[in-house]
């Protein structure tokens, strides 16, 4: 199901995502948005986060670089590009200018991978309450995308989140353990999870975030 607006407004877009809906445009030129509510809602569980030790070892010695909120609009930015195996995006101009209003709110967030100084990779998306929402990821190099969602999800952990919303469920995905829940059951989960209190921290100690790692690889 999905419903459309002209006037959207990041006040309003927190709104929404507070109450389930989150906002997408048909193309990178298309300037409207439409509000999207679907049947089956994904979801990645923090719990059962399935980190393989061959990305474990990339993610503990590999080549890139990893830092969180130190550049949002190119992030988001390289989510939006197209790739030769996507020529269009959903990330338009508008959702562009929203969501870099959310992050300089203090709600959105962005992971980034750098590799010899430049961005090869990452995520962004919004924490609300113990929620992240998940938006996008874009990844220049191998494993570079990977390796921010591993980064992302042991922030969540360390920080007492409930809910790594995804949205839809990707092949992508789906190898780190995400799921599908109806509507319902996902509203459900979602309004305990708004309620409870979490921390976002964009620079855990560093033995702290190396050891939650291996938790992860673990399925502890």
């Amino acid at each position: 199901m999905s419903r459309r607006t002209l006037d959207v407004t990041a006040d309003l877009v927190l709104r929404a995502y507070s109450i389930g809906l989150f906002p997408m445009a048909e193309s990178r030129d298309n300037p409207r948005l439409h509000w999207l509510d679907p049947q089956l809602r994904g979801h990645l569980p923090l719990d059962s986060f399935h980190l393989p030790r061959r990305l474990l070892r990339t993610v503990l010695s590999g080549p890139y670089n990893v830092t969180v909120d130190r550049d949002f609009p190119a992030t988001i930015a390289a989510c939006a590009a197209p790739t030769p195996g996507r020529p269009d995006t959903w990330i338009n101009p508008t959702i562009e200018r929203l969501f870099t209003e959310i992050y300089k709110m203090g709600y959105g967030h962005s992971v980034e991978t750098w590799l010899d100084g430049e961005l090869v990779g990452g995520l962004y998306g919004v924490a609300l309450g113990g929620v992240f929402f998940g938006e996008s990821m874009f990844s220049r190099a191998r494993d570079a995308s990977k390796v921010a969602l591993v980064h992302l999800v042991a922030r969540m952990r360390l920080g007492g989140f409930a809910l790594l919303d995804t949205q839809w469920v990707t092949s992508h995905l789906s190898q780190f353990g995400a799921e599908e829940v109806p509507r319902e059951a996902y509203r459900a989960r979602l309004e305990m999870a708004i309620a409870t209190s979490a921390y976002f921290d964009p620079a855990p100690d560093a033995d702290v975030l190396r050891a939650e790692f291996v938790r992860m690889t673990k399925g502890e």
